[in-house]
């Protein structure tokens, strides 16, 4: 017996019940620093270093997430039964 149950509701709802907490002021701090961080840069090469700068364990943190990405995209295809 296979049950499926659909849930509609916001993602502030989904956290509150699933008991995550709340990061909204976190996310807005973050957003606000990288936006205000824009001032100043004049090239792409300074938004690209700026961007390591605030990713989680810099160039080590971008490489593990595009690993992942990969992985997951690779395991999507396995199951659709894409070669590609």
């Amino acid at each position: 017996m296979k049950v499926t149950v659909d849930v509609d509701c916001t993602p502030a709802e989904a956290r509150t019940f699933l008991g995550l907490p709340d990061v909204t002021p976190i996310h807005d701090k973050y957003v606000k620093t990288v936006l205000d961080s824009f001032d100043g840069v004049a090239n792409i090469e300074q938004m690209e270093t700026m961007f390591k700068s605030f990713s989680p364990m810099g160039d080590a943190g971008m490489r593990l997430f595009r690993q992942m990405m990969d992985i997951g995209l690779a395991g999507v295809a396995g199951k659709n039964g894409d070669k590609s």
